[in-house]
């Protein structure tokens, strides 16, 4: 009798400090042991049941996004139906994964559509050019999207155009872009790759001028610009102390 008292005064001490003396403590000294052990049943097992299966999913590994299955959908959409969109779509996921060659063909399929002539889809395969290694292609094919649209605006086209004539060795025409770019790109990118232009021609003077605009110009700018921007600001600094 002594044990049952002992138990049951431990589970009423248990209850109240959990916040559940009512109605828990009165039922176990109401009931001995049998209040006890319903208190176990109803408020106590639950409890460890799901603590005990809280650990087993922290223990399973986290899934990783599959950076496949948008491109699997795409695909599985564009077999299905294949219009401009759903083309286009997949053309943008292909570039997205360095899927250059694929988005490329893509891009072209569209562009030789009725409705396809979109300075939009020539700038896309000039990107899927210039990944695939083809500067020259993708300067062609920008140089294509002037002729035909000469009032087109685009400063990410434009970077793409300065990027592609420096790979292609063409590095005066490529400064002369970069030099305009930088009057009007947002951002930090256009005015860090003229600097390192200017410094792999040996223009180290002309390059230090770029780089303290770029750090002086990021200073006063405000603090969320300043993250997206933390790449080139701190290679425009370090080269500025080279």
């Amino acid at each position: 009798m002594l044990a049952l008292l002992v138990i049951d005064v431990l589970f009423v001490v248990h209850a109240a400090k959990s916040g559940r003396a009512c109605p828990w403590a009165f039922i176990i000294l109401a009931v001995p042991l049998i209040g006890a052990v319903a208190y176990v049943i109803f408020e106590l097992a639950p409890q460890w049941q799901n603590g005990a299966q809280g650990r087993q999913e922290s223990a399973q590994p986290v899934e990783k996004p599959d950076p496949q299955r948008h491109y699997v959908k795409l695909a599985a959409q564009l077999a299905t139906t294949d219009t401009i969109a759903n083309r286009l779509a997949l053309a943008k996921e292909c570039l997205s994964l360095g899927r250059f060659e694929e988005a490329k063909q893509h891009y072209d399929h569209v562009l030789a559509q009725p409705h396809g002539d979109e300075p939009s889809y020539m700038v896309g395969r000039a990107r899927a050019e210039f990944g695939m290694g083809r500067p020259l292609k993708a300067v062609a094919t920008l140089d294509k999207l002037r002729e035909f649209w000469p009032d087109y605006q685009s400063a990410d086209a434009h970077l793409l155009y300065a990027r592609a004539l420096e790979d292609a060795g063409r590095n005066d025409e490529a400064l002369d872009e970069y030099q305009v770019l930088g009057s009007y790109y947002p951002g930090a990118e256009a005015r860090t790759r003229w600097g390192l232009l200017l410094g792999r021609l040996g223009r180290t003077e002309e390059a230090k001028v770029v780089y303290a605009d770029i750090v002086a110009t990021m200073e006063r700018a405000p603090k969320h610009v300043r993250k997206v921007q933390a790449e080139w600001i701190a290679t425009a600094e370090a080269e500025l102390r080279a």
